[in-house]
């Protein structure tokens, strides 16, 4: 007999301004750009082709408005939980790269090196993975052997992953960011003792892979 195995699937948004001009989004509320629009009514056709059993956003306007782009030939209604925000990045969010280092150059450092940044309003590496991979662990076993969508934003995908796989949100630095309207596929490990951790099946796979 097959055993039908449960599915999470966890969706970056599509491009922002803020994302074409390499700026810090964080928790900074700006929505889709023309060119996020068009990423996620590309992917809106790879999941009506297969669609999951329920979509949860960020309630962020840039991820709520890709996850209702990608329903919209599903039937299904997108809810919201701020488990799914974005890192905050406190008074860097808006900024790029080089204003940061250039005015917080040991925070930068730190920010880099992935370790704790003091003083600045910016959310812990832990902290964040902990909260987004909870929040998943909860969806999927509320909806057993069915296909949790997610979707969400980059580093905060980036870290729930790596805190559903059981490695160090500050030391591991294996797992590449996802691209704009990119996702991934994870399932639960199955066996004793899993404790809630799962396995990457598939990784930052573009808007039109069905």
């Amino acid at each position: 007999m097959r055993v039908t195995r449960s599915r999470l699937i966890l969706v970056r948004h599509g491009q922002t301004d803020y994302n074409r001009d390499g700026r810090l989004q964080g928790q900074v509320d700006i929505p889709l750009n023309a060119t996020g629009i068009r990423q996620a009514e590309s992917l809106a056709a790879a999941v009506a082709a297969d669609p999951p059993d329920v979509i949860v956003a960020s309630p962020l306007e840039r991820a709520l408005e890709t996850a209702r782009i990608i329903s919209r030939d599903t039937g299904l209604e997108v809810d919201t939980d701020p488990a799914f925000l974005e890192r905050g990045f406190g008074l860097w969010e808006g900024l790029k790269g080089e204003e940061i280092k250039r005015r917080w150059p040991a925070e930068h450092a730190d920010w880099r090196a992935h370790r704790p940044v003091r003083g600045l309003d910016v959310e812990d590496r832990p902290e964040v993975g902990e909260r987004v991979a909870a929040a998943c662990r909860e969806l999927v076993a509320e909806h057993d052997g069915g296909t949790v969508m997610v979707v969400a934003h980059g580093a905060a995908i980036t870290l729930g992953i790596t805190s559903l796989l059981g490695l160090d949100t500050n030391g591991f630095r294996g797992l590449a960011g996802l691209e704009n309207c990119h996702r991934s596929v994870l399932e639960p490990l199955i066996g004793e003792p899993a404790d809630g951790l799962m396995r990457l099946a598939s990784h930052n796979l573009p808007p039109d892979f069905t």
